[in-house]
């Protein structure tokens, strides 16, 4: 009987293990336009007041307060983007638009729905309190100069991009998005599209996985099919180790002669641990190996590679991905936050306990009575892909001999944090 020489460790310890291991990516300077979804790297401060001049906020007339409600002599525009030579003068006023610098003298603007103009005359319409500031935006109104107005660690929205372009930046230094290459191990894959031969399947993990990539923040790398051959294998590890940041593989980890990975990595790297006490996803392997150049020999002037070695089966692969190589993208795209978003749910039905091993039970999740209720999505096999279609959420279960009743409540890994901004 085969024996695994690594022990196994909990999901726990696994997730700190690997989140000791992985760090965030060097800032890089990153054009406004592709920086959408990248995490600041350092503390962004307004280098002068916003806006730099007090502006009108609406389409109007400036004129001075002071005059009351009066006829006013129409003098000139004002208009955005351009200072007028114009001082507006006691029983003056000048048409402006939004955004328009204020001139001198005027420290007013009246909306143009609130006042006539007529025969060269601005007249405002009676009943309307005329104040110093009215229709006004103070300089530095909304930012002033040296206030800190992106946080290094900030996920750059839209909002965050318009903030820095209204500053004037055209880059931000931002963590770059990790590099993640992707590779499926086994004889018996083949290409969607491809006939089958007896005994062949089609790869479903790398469809999987790459998407998962891009959904995490990584740059997805696809490296293809990888065959159960010595040489091919190491080949492959090779040149994934001299394109990627991350490289994460699927098949290869279980106990079979042709499982051929964890010794592979054992022998070029560390192998932090090689099993972890969960269900799907039992043989998961993690390791560090020494980055190569493109001729495939060790670069010792670049950190060492993060390595996932996923089992074979479609659901066990996404399952883990989501647990360990989604926070390990994270990091080191710069992210705090950086695992599935947890809730409490309602069982909305009996769940049977697994007396080995604390499992990841996939689950639909609908809301009800502000609570989150939580269905099974049937067989929980996981070579049965169907089982994570339409997953909402995964169920966490622990360890235990008969079932979990209908009503308790347990932890759910959210797949999709939609549910929380509802």
């Amino acid at each position: 009987m085969r024996e695994s020489p690594y022990p196994m460790v909990s999901v726990d310890d696994a997730l700190a293990i690997l989140l000791s291991q992985v760090a965030p990516l060097p800032a890089v300077s990153t054009p406004l336009r592709d920086a959408l979804g990248l995490v600041l790297a350092v503390d962004v401060r307004a280098a002068a007041d916003q806006p730099p001049f007090p502006a009108s906020i609406v389409d109007g007339f400036t004129l001075r307060a002071a005059d009351g409600d009066g006829p006013r002599r129409l003098i000139g525009e004002q208009l955005a983007g351009y200072v007028a030579e114009i001082a507006v003068e006691p029983g003056t006023a000048v048409r402006i638009t939004t955004g328009a610098p204020i001139p001198p003298g005027a420290d007013a603007v009246v909306m143009v729905e609130r006042a006539d103009e007529l025969d060269g005359l601005v007249i405002p319409h009676p009943g309307q309190e005329l104040r110093p500031g009215l229709g006004i935006r103070p300089m530095g109104a909304d930012v002033l100069a040296g206030q800190p107005v992106l946080a290094a660690g900030q996920a750059l929205g839209p909002a965050e991009l318009g903030m820095a372009a209204s500053l004037g930046l055209s880059c931000v230094p931002a963590h770059r998005r990790p590099v993640v290459g992707v590779f499926s191990t086994g004889d018996e894959l083949m290409l969607p599209g491809q006939p089958l031969g007896p005994g062949q399947i089609y790869d479903s993990n790398r469809p999987i996985l790459l998407a998962a990539v891009a959904q995490a923040g990584g740059q997805p790398l696809d490296l293809g099919i990888v065959r159960d051959r010595p040489g091919e294998l190491e080949q492959a590890l090779a040149a994934g180790l001299a394109a990627a940041d991350l490289l994460v593989t699927s098949g290869g980890v279980s106990m079979g002669e042709l499982d051929l990975l964890k010794p592979l990595l054992a022998g070029w790297g560390q192998v932090h641990f090689g099993r972890v006490r969960m269900k799907p996803g039992k043989p998961l392997t993690f390791a560090t190996l020494p980055a190569r150049q493109a001729d495939g020999a060790i670069d010792p002037g670049q950190p060492g590679r993060p390595v996932f070695a996923l089992p074979g089966n479609p659901v066990s692969a996404l399952v883990t991905f989501q647990l360990f190589v989604r926070p390990a993208i994270r990091r080191m795209a710069g992210h705090a936050a950086v695992g599935l978003p947890q809730v409490m749910a309602t069982l909305g039905q009996p769940f049977p306990l697994d007396p080995e091993r604390p499992e990841f039970h996939r689950v639909t999740l609908r809301r009800a009575e502000g609570r989150f209720v939580a269905r099974s999505t049937g067989s929980q096999a996981s070579s049965r892909l169907l089982s994570a279609s339409g997953a909402a959420g995964l169920l966490v279960l622990e360890q235990g001999e008969g079932v979990a009743p209908a009503g308790a409540e347990r932890p759910a890994l959210l797949l999709d944090d939609a549910w929380l901004r509802e």
